[in-house]
């Protein structure tokens, strides 16, 4: 199954499932259970804090919901803020290395924290990702995502996305039709 998130990034291959962390937690639960699906692709776009440009194309299989107040010392969880899909599809004889996409409810706009972003091993920045990699794991699906970059995590980060955000849709429906074939 071939997720989306929704709103303004839609795709007619592609399950909206919401925007942020909850939404898409509940909507991916719901079709998870009525639908049993055998694989979650989640396509998307992405900010990165530094390593990849704007319109690169990256793959992941891990997550992270780590807030800026966690990199301040400012606050602390008793929960797990790294994952990994325990079960991914990688054709045979590929490999890639799988950056950590790290998810909130709020987007990055300062390049000190999206330094320490990095610093702590973290690429890129998506809204969704974390919930789909922790839904998947619960109820052993194989996933993994694909993003184009649209933004950088910086002052400019709305502007660059805005700009960027049709060009970035562009290249994820090319590249899933070649890729798989829809």
């Amino acid at each position: 199954m071939i997720l989306c998130a929704g709103r303004n990034e839609t795709f007619d291959f592609a399950r909206p499932i919401g925007v942020g962390l909850v939404e898409s937690a509940i909507n991916l639960t719901k079709l998870v259970l009525e639908e049993k699906p055998a694989f979650l692709f989640f396509i998307g776009t992405a900010g990165s804090y530094g390593n990849y440009q704007p319109l690169e194309i990256v793959h992941s299989h891990s997550a992270a919901n780590i807030e800026l107040g966690y990199l301040q010392n400012q606050c602390y969880t008793p929960l797990k803020n790294q994952i990994e899909a325990n079960f991914i599809y990688v054709s045979r004889g590929t490999s890639y290395l799988s950056p950590i996409v790290n998810s909130s409810n709020y987007i990055t706009v300062d390049t000190l924290m999206a330094n320490k972003m990095i610093e702590k091993s973290l690429e890129l920045e998506n809204m969704e990702f974390f919930s789909i990699v922790s839904i998947a794991n619960q109820f052993q699906i194989p996933c993994s995502g694909l993003f184009v970059i649209t933004n950088y995590c910086n002052e400019n980060a709305h502007t660059d996305f805005i700009k960027n955000h049709a060009k970035a849709k562009e290249l994820i429906r090319l590249h899933v039709e070649k890729n798989m074939k829809i």
